[in-house]
């Protein structure tokens, strides 16, 4: 499967927007707001397409792959390329993570200026970590929120 990035725009930012996932990954499940609409068109967020163009996924960089409690908790105190990744529920669990996230890393090599990458990620969601594990990111910090546990991870 072979993967382009493109910029957001506001029709894949509403079909992102409007992903549902099962139980326990529901956590990532978004409104369809103007706000959050926003957001995926001017923080940094691209979309990832396939070969035949249909939307597989989508990454950010940046302050828009933290999470603001982290901030706060200073889990981010260290100069790092911050990474956020989603893909679209049909494609999750059936083995093609490696690629997609593989393909985002290609795709930030580039600015990477040997800074470490860092990804936040929910505790629970243990395929992910297994995922991000494999690609060589090793576990840096713990978070709690009022929602939610989560653990940075650096690749340097």
């Amino acid at each position: 499967m072979e993967f382009v990035s493109e910029k957001m725009n506001r029709d894949l930012a509403v079909t992102i927007l409007n992903w549902k996932y099962d139980t326990p990954y529901d956590f990532y499940n978004n409104d369809v707001s103007e706000e959050s609409i926003e957001e995926l068109l001017n923080e940094g967020y691209r979309a990832v397409v396939d070969e035949a163009g249909s939307l597989t996924g989508f990454y950010c960089t940046g302050p828009s792959a933290q999470v603001p409690a982290g901030r706060a908790e200073g889990v981010y105190r260290e100069t790092a390329i911050d990474i956020g990744i989603g893909m679209a529920p049909e494609m999750t669990g059936k083995g093609y993570g490696y690629l997609f996230f593989s393909f985002v890393l290609e795709e930030l090599e580039c600015s990477r200026q040997n800074h470490p990458l860092r990804l936040t990620v929910a505790n629970f969601n243990k395929r992910a970590i297994k995922l991000y594990e494999n690609i060589g990111f090793r576990k840096e910090s713990e978070l709690k929120t009022l929602t939610n546990d989560f653990i940075t991870m650096v690749k340097r």
